[in-house]
């Protein structure tokens, strides 16, 4: 907490992420994610099927049903990732985002991370760590600002 009983602004929007992602509809992993500029939610997205498609709580999940670990073979999920969906909402309602400050209470993967470099993300604050290193290696040379955010 601030000095004056507030939370930080980096708490505060982590909070929200972690509130986000308790709509996830991903039976493994529950990822939320908000976009910020000057200290203004711009968009939300949390991980989960296209809308009007049946939710993987219904479908089984299908990597677990295939045996794939974690961070591998993303393109037989069913779902899009938090900071898609956020990129894709700020997109559909006309949001410029670059310059904004995405916070995501997972660390992005290597889709995520192009699509956040393109979109003009200038800061990435992420809560848990995501064994991905090529996302890693793709944040850094873009010069985007990758934090961890550990609490305050």
């Amino acid at each position: 907490m601030a000095e004056d009983n507030r939370p930080s602004w980096d708490e505060y929007f982590m909070k929200m992420a972690n509130d986000v992602a308790t709509r996830t509809t991903c039976l493994r992993r529950g990822v939320g994610a908000v976009i910020v500029k000057d200290r203004r939610i711009l968009a939300t997205g949390y991980n989960g099927v296209p809308t009007g498609l049946t939710h993987c709580s219904e479908t089984g999940c299908l990597r677990e049903q295939l045996g794939v670990p974690s961070g591998q073979r993303h393109e037989i999920c069913r779902g899009l990732h938090a900071e898609q969906n956020a990129i894709i909402q700020a997109a559909r309602y006309g949001i410029n985002i670059a310059g904004a400050t995405i916070y995501v209470n997972t660390q992005p993967c290597v889709v995520c991370a192009k699509m956040l470099i393109n979109a003009g993300i200038t800061e990435i604050v992420y809560q848990n760590p995501y064994p991905d290193e090529l996302s890693q290696e793709l944040l850094a040379e873009s010069g985007i600002l990758v934090r961890e955010y550990t609490g305050e």
